[in-house]
């Protein structure tokens, strides 16, 4: 099953991104590297609640 979630970025605290994970393959949070368009560069964003 896929459950919805949300990144966020970790240099301005802006929530940029609405996405589905499946939990069986990543149990633990995610992070990638994403554009934000606030910062206007490519930076680390971690899954919120």
């Amino acid at each position: 099953m896929r459950t919805k979630i949300t990144l966020e970025c970790t240099e301005c605290k802006q929530r940029n991104y609405n996405m589905t994970k499946d939990k069986k393959n990543h149990p633990d949070r995610m992070e990638t590297k994403k554009y934000c368009r606030f910062c206007r560069t490519h930076t680390l964003h971690k899954e919120t609640k």
